[in-house]
């Protein structure tokens, strides 16, 4: 009942569902060997007596005990259904609540695929513990006990033979069931290989510059190897044990009888040892169902306890690293610094003891190899992210002890990969400020450069993003996303590679809408378009996580480092065409 009872604590105004089931298939049970009790009456009475005046009495009866039996073990299916739809939906509830409250640092250890399958796959394994295990637990162990008690009634030889059968047949099921650690190996085997297959159909529709290679389908191939064998080795533990317990009762017949003819002659009373073979053979046929059920039991809720396992594992990484805010929610200043900062995803460090300030109504460029500690920067001082050491500053306090609506208000971030809603581009830019009123979102709109994204349209900005024939570049989408920031008029803006891939006919237009996004702002921006930063206040170059040179751009390309060489590589990949020479 363990499992049940962490089952239950996701359903604690349903619970009692689960009560109801259990007790409307323990009559169930009993109502069914209680049948059995009647078939044995009239054969007693029709084969030893010869009497048949009874029959259609106790006939009667073993269809009323039998019918009424399969009525309310549907019953009990039903209502347990009923609690197992519950269930499912509460368990993805509470996951889907976690998703919105988890940290980002979250989502950077733990793949999407891995998430749905973890929420969405095993809340549907617990269904099949509850739907169908809830009812059937009972009548599986409940049968056997009713059907021990009626074969001692009926005679001490049945019961014995019983207790054998079933003594037998329990240890030959244990090694059906298989071994837990085995389980766990499969049952792991299983959520890499779903979780792999999301990861590879989602990436197929995106084409990964960086450090894809043959990781994705390598890495689905392994899972599917690993899964596989698994698998079939399972599959193999079982089979010899399976076969027995087949051939014992569905060989019964001769397993008894063959040797039971040698002493026919020595039997006293031939016709009740009749009414007792029919009724072993009619009780090892419960007791194979029940026993099956067993297995079928043992294997559900292992499943179910392993699956609700790894949704609260899930939930509590989900709380891990989670934000704390505090109540301030004034900002004195923006001024920025970072105090001995040290951050890492997971076992890989990516900043330690990182300190530098920033004035504010300034502008600042991050530059460095991809993986120096650029994109993490932007992210801690965002709040997305909790630091593992020291702290970040903004007016002289740390973020730590401002509200989460003052960092939310006064911060605003641009990213590369922009995202719109399906709603008009009027409401994908008011929702900056609920209070904004039309004049002030169409100021934003202009500002940023989208009178032309407009005019194409013939709605023009109730224009619904999304809907058939709305076709917007990543340019276009982009200029929307600056007139939300507009809008927001945030203090302080953060920009991580927002004109990356951007189209040459966009690429003007976007830049005036960076500066009139930038104006009066303290802004942090990344790009590797290295034309776009020469003329920042100040450039800070990053290497694994430290600062390693910082000035403006004629100073560093005097200074002849890091900085220098970057540029360098950018003007050479910038002049790169394709030759005009055949091809080989």
């Amino acid at each position: 009942m363990g499992v049940y009872k962490k089952l239950f604590r996701y359903v604690p105004n349903e619970k009692y569902i689960g009560y109801m089931t259990i007790i409307v298939s323990s009559i169930s049970a009993f109502l069914v060997v209680y049948g059995y009790y009647y078939i044995f009456l009239l054969l007693k009475e029709a084969v030893v007596k010869g009497n048949y005046e009874n029959a259609g009495y106790y006939s009667t009866r073993i269809v009323i005990c039998l019918t009424i039996s399969a009525v309310m073990y549907l019953v009990s299916g039903i209502v347990s259904h009923k609690l197992a739809f519950r269930l499912e939906t509460n368990l993805r509830k509470r996951g889907i609540e976690g998703l919105t409250d988890a940290s980002f640092r979250f989502f950077d250890l733990h793949s999407s695929g891995y998430i749905r399958k973890t929420i969405d796959d095993n809340a549907a394994k617990t269904h099949m513990a509850v739907a169908h295990m809830l009812p059937d637990n009972s009548q599986a162990f409940l049968v056997p006990i009713f059907a021990f008690i009626l074969a001692f009634a009926i005679s001490l030889r049945v019961g014995i033979v019983i207790i054998v059968l079933s003594v037998v047949s329990g240890l030959i099921l244990m090694g059906m069931m298989g071994n837990k650690d085995f389980m766990k190996l499969y049952q792991t085997s299983l959520d890499k290989l779903s979780s792999e297959t999301v990861e590879y159909i989602r990436g197929i529709q995106v084409i990964k510059i960086f450090g894809s290679k043959l990781k994705s389908f390598k890495a689905l191939h392994d899972s599917i190897m690993e899964y596989s064998k698994y698998a079939y080795d399972y599959s193999l533990s079982c089979k010899t044990p399976y076969v027995i317990y087949q051939l014992i009762f569905l060989g019964l017949i001769a397993i008894i009888s063959i040797p039971l003819s040698f002493f026919l002659t020595g039997i006293k009373d031939p016709k009740f040892m009749a009414v007792e073979l029919i009724m072993i053979f009619f009780l090892s046929g419960v007791i194979m169902v029940s026993f099956m059920k067993i297995m079928w039991a043992s294997m559900n809720i292992y499943n179910a306890n392993f699956a609700i396992d790894s949704l609260e594992e899930l939930y509590e990484k989900m709380q891990e690293d989670k934000l704390t805010y505090g109540n301030r929610d004034h900002f004195d200043n923006f001024n920025i610094e970072f105090e001995n900062v040290s951050f890492s995803y997971g076992d890989k460090k990516v900043l330690e003891n990182l300190s530098f300030s920033l004035e504010e109504k300034k502008t600042y460029a991050l530059v460095g190899h991809s993986g120096s500690g650029k994109s993490t920067v932007a992210k801690l001082l965002s709040g997305f992210y909790k630091v593992d050491k020291g702290a970040i500053k903004i007016g002289g306090y740390p973020l730590s002890e401002y509200t989460k609506e003052a960092i939310i208000r006064n911060i605003s971030f641009v990213f590369q990969d922009s995202k719109l809603f399906k709603k008009s581009i009027y409401d994908n830019v008011a929702l900056a400020d609920e209070n904004a009123g039309r004049d002030k979102v169409m100021k934003a709109l202009s500002l940023a450069g989208c009178d032309e994204i407009i005019e194409k349209f013939k709605d023009r900005e109730n224009t619904i993003i999304g809907s058939k024939g709305v076709y917007l570049s990543g340019g276009e989408k982009q200029r929307i996303a600056i007139a939300r920031a507009i809008l927001k008029n945030s203090p302080i803006v953060i920009m991580d590679e927002a004109s990356a891939a951007i189209d040459a006919d966009n690429e003007y237009e976007l830049q005036k809408a960076f500066k009139n996004l930038m104006q009066d702002k303290t802004v942090i921006m990344i790009a590797h378009r290295m034309t776009s930063i020469r003329n920042v206040d100040e450039i800070i170059v990053l290497e694994k996580g430290n600062i390693i040179e910082r000035g403006d751009n004629d100073s560093l390309v005097k200074n002849g480092g890091l900085y220098k060489r970057l540029l360098g590589l950018y003007e050479t990949a910038n002049d790169w065409r394709v030759s005009n020479e055949k091809l080989l």
